[in-house]
């Protein structure tokens, strides 16, 4: 296993994309994934909600979606089959999803740790309000005993990461009730909100989110971009 050098200096860039279609993320997401491997772009950490939508990852059981088209289309919920691992989960408004894309030559060249590091993050976080939450020894996610406050779900490619984690913050729970979420039975999906029973602030949230990774991860500093720099058309000017 390959570790950073503990005094190399390494900044992250951070971006609020704030609600964005799912195509139109992943689109992003490849994009940066090949800047930030060819060493175009620094470390990059996005967090976003998507609208009304479903995502099957590359090892995701059909049956586990169990809405059918005329269900689907009468909510708005979009689908879409995907190259990260696990299986079928729910992302919406009210929901912080954050894509991390990073180079784990920088950090520690293994996707277990990684995948820990992530939960760390959100599990931080949660304590942050006074939950005590955790991890399932059969499941990745956080969880508050058998209830999951937060999925994660990854790709990782010559040590570059994309997808990332949903963490349930506002969401409507209900939308979760048209699939098995990860394709796990017999388990409860919660959010921040209902936990807490109170509407929470998304932004607040963001910025203990962003303060974490760049703890955990090791971060020397951040930089805040905006969400223009990554149109497309800006892009391909890097």
């Amino acid at each position: 296993m390959q570790t950073m050098n503990q005094s190399t200096y390494r900044n992250l860039d951070y971006c609020d994309l704030g609600l964005i279609d799912y195509q139109q993320a992943w689109g992003m997401q490849k994009e940066i994934f090949d800047l930030r491997l060819h060493d175009k772009i620094n470390d990059t950490f996005f967090l976003l909600e998507h609208p009304h939508t479903y995502t099957l990852g590359k090892v995701a059981e059909k049956e586990n979606l169990l809405s059918t088209e005329e269900q689907l289309k009468e909510l708005g919920v979009s689908v879409y089959e995907i190259d990260r691992g696990g299986d079928i989960t729910y992302h919406g408004p009210g929901q912080i999803v954050g894509y991390p894309i990073i180079r784990l030559s920088d950090w520690k060249e293994d996707t277990h740790e990684y995948l820990r590091a992530l939960e760390e993050v959100i599990i931080k976080t949660c304590a942050e309000y006074g939950l005590e939450t955790g991890r399932n020894p059969k499941y990745t996610g956080v969880w508050i005993e058998n209830r999951k406050i937060a999925a994660i779900g990854i790709k990782v490619s010559r040590w570059v990461t994309m997808h990332g984690f949903a963490f349930n913050i506002n969401t409507d729970l209900n939308y979760f009730g048209g699939i098995i979420p990860c394709g796990i039975r017999g388990k409860d999906v919660t959010s921040l909100s209902k936990e807490l029973k109170k509407e929470i602030e998304l932004n607040e949230v963001k910025e203990k989110i962003v303060r974490n990774f760049v703890s955990i991860f090791g971060y020397s500093g951040t930089h805040l971009t905006s969400r223009e720099k990554y149109s497309f058309e800006l892009i391909k000017q890097i």
